[in-house]
C-alpha cells in the first residue's frame, strides 16, 4: 500500500510540474518559433485538461484524509479570486479538514496610503489587549501579529475570548476587513494573495500571522510577486504559487498537511522545493 501511495505521489509530481509550468516538457520560448508554438497549442490546452483531471482523481489519495480534525482559516487579500478561494475550500474538505472562517481583507488595510490608519489601529489595540501584538514591532508585523490574535493560535482551536472579538469588532469597524464572524481559532492558516502588494506590506502581514499561528501556507498564483517576496524574506510559511489551476490547489493542501508537523516549503509553478510537497 506504502509503495502504491509512493508511485500516485510520483505521479501527480510529474503530472503537476507540467501542469504548474515546471515539468521536462516545458519548452523554452525563446527558441520555439512561431510555425512551432502554433501547433503545440491545441496540445497545451489537451494536456491542461488531462492534468485537472488527473489531480482532480489522485487527490483523494494523496490527501488520505490527513486533515481530519484539523481547522483552517482563510484569510484573502485583496484582489483574492472567489472561484480559486472555493476550490482551495473545496480541497481541504476533500482532505478532511474544516474551514472554520474565511476572511476576506480590504484595500483599506493594503493601500500604502492608508499606513498612518493602519499603524494607529494596531497600536491602539496591541497596548489595551495584552499580548495581542508587540507595540514595538512595525507596523504591519503588528497588524499580522493581530490579524494572528484574532483568527489563529498556536494550540487547538478555541471559541473566541472577549479580547479576540474586540479585535475583530475593531477590524471590521476600521473597515480592515469584510466580516470576522464569530468562529473559533485554529491552527492552521492558509493566505490567499491577489492584487500585488507592496513587499513590506504583504511580508509583514504573513510574518506578523505566522508568530500566531500554529502553520501558515501562503498561496497565490503562478509567479506571484507576493509569494516571491515572501519567498525572499525567509519567513517561516509554505508557499505555494499556480493555485489558479487544480494541481496548485492540491499542492497547497498538501502543504498545509505538512504544516500540522511542521516545516515550511516553496512550492508549486517556481518552487525551488518542486511542486508538490512529497514528503
Amino acid at each position: 500500500m506504502r509503495a502504491g501511495f509512493t508511485l500516485v505521489l510520483a505521479c501527480f509530481a510529474l503530472a503537476a510540474g507540467i501542469a504548474l509550468g515546471a515539468g521536462p516538457l516545458a519548452g523554452d520560448d525563446d527558441t520555439t518559433t512561431p510555425a512551432k508554438q502554433a501547433s503545440a497549442q491545441p496540445r497545451q490546452r489537451a494536456a491542461s485538461g488531462l492534468d485537472d483531471s488527473f489531480a482532480a482523481a489522485v487527490a483523494p489519495t494523496l490527501y488520505d484524509r490527513r486533515l481530519a480534525n484539523q481547522t483552517v482559516t482563510i484569510l484573502a487579500l485583496p484582489g483574492a479570486d472567489e472561484t480559486v478561494l472555493k476550490g482551495l475550500t473545496d480541497q481541504i474538505v476533500a482532505a478532511g479538514g474544516a474551514v472554520t472562517s474565511r476572511v476576506t481583507l480590504t484595500e483599506g488595510l493594503t493601500a500604502p496610503g492608508e499606513k498612518s490608519m493602519v499603524d494607529t489601529l494596531a497600536t491602539q489595540l496591541a497596548t489595551q489587549m495584552a499580548g495581542s501584538a508587540d507595540p514595538a514591532a512595525t507596523t504591519y508585523v503588528r497588524m499580522g501579529q493581530l490579524l494572528g490574535t484574532a483568527f489563529a493560535t498556536t494550540d487547538a482551536a478555541a471559541a473566541p475570548t472577549p479580547d479576540i472579538a474586540t479585535i475583530r469588532q475593531s477590524l471590521v469597524a476600521g473597515s480592515l476587513a469584510d466580516d470576522a464572524g464569530t468562529a473559533a481559532t485554529a491552527p492552521l492558516v492558509l493566505v490567499a494573495t491577489g492584487t500585488d502588494l507592496e513587499d513590506t506590506i504583504v511580508t509583514g502581514l504573513v510574518e506578523g500571522i505566522a508568530a500566531k499561528a500554529h502553520g501558515v501556507v501562503v498561496v497565490g498564483d503562478s509567479f506571484s510577486g507576493d509569494i516571491a517576496a515572501v519567498r525572499a524574506t525567509g519567513t517561516p510559511a509554505a508557499t505555494v504559487d499556480g493555485v489558479e489551476t487544480p494541481a496548485g490547489q492540491v499542492a497547497a493542501v498538501l502543504a498545509l498537511v505538512r504544516q500540522i508537523t511542521g516545516g515550511g516549503g516553496q512550492f508549486g509553478a517556481s518552487g525551488i522545493d518542486g511542486p508538490i510537497p512529497v514528503g
